[in-house]
C-alpha cells in the first residue's frame, strides 16, 4: 500500500517525588478556554528512538533532564493515510522545580499530585488511561 504512513508520537509525564508536571498550550481561539493543561509533549524524528525522543522534548520544552522509567500507555489514530502511533512514558527527573524554562508554545507550568489529574486534565481517555497504568 503505497502513501500510507506512520508518525510516532510521544508524551512525557514527568515525576518528581510525589508531583508530576504538567504544562499549559493554546489548543485554539474557537473554544472557552483555548489553553489547556497537558502534559509534555511532540512527535519523534525520522529514524529517532522513542525514547531517545521523549527526553529530547521534555528538556527542548521545560529545560528540565529526565530518565525514562517506563512505558505506561499507547494510543493510535487516523487522519487520512496518516497513522499516529502515540507511546506515553513516565519519566523521573530529581531537578529543582525552579529549573523549569518553557518553550514558546508553552504558556505555564504546574507541578501536581496524581490525585489532581481530573482538575487539570480534561481528556477523559487520557484519565483512563492513567488510572489503569497505576503511576499514584
Amino acid at each position: 500500500m503505497t502513501g500510507n504512513k506512520y508518525r510516532i508520537l510521544v508524551k512525557g509525564i514527568v515525576q518528581k517525588g510525589n508531583e508530576f508536571l504538567t504544562v499549559q498550550k493554546w489548543y485554539d481561539d474557537n473554544i472557552a478556554d483555548p489553553y489547556q493543561w497537558e502534559f509534555v509533549d511532540g512527535e519523534a524524528e525520522f529514524g529517532e528512538s522513542p525514547d531517545a525522543a521523549v527526553i529530547r522534548i521534555i528538556q527542548e520544552q521545560t529545560g528540565l533532564t529526565a530518565v525514562v522509567d517506563r512505558i505506561l500507555y499507547t494510543w493510535t489514530f487516523m487522519i487520512g493515510n496518516e497513522c499516529s502511533l502515540g507511546i506515553s512514558y513516565l519519566c523521573i527527573t530529581d531537578m529543582d522545580e525552579d529549573g523549569v524554562v518553557l518553550s514558546e508554545d508553552l504558556h505555564d507550568a504546574k507541578w501536581i499530585g496524581g490525585e489532581e489529574f481530573d482538575v487539570y486534565i480534561y481528556n477523559k481517555r487520557m484519565l483512563e488511561d492513567l488510572e489503569r497504568a497505576e503511576i499514584f
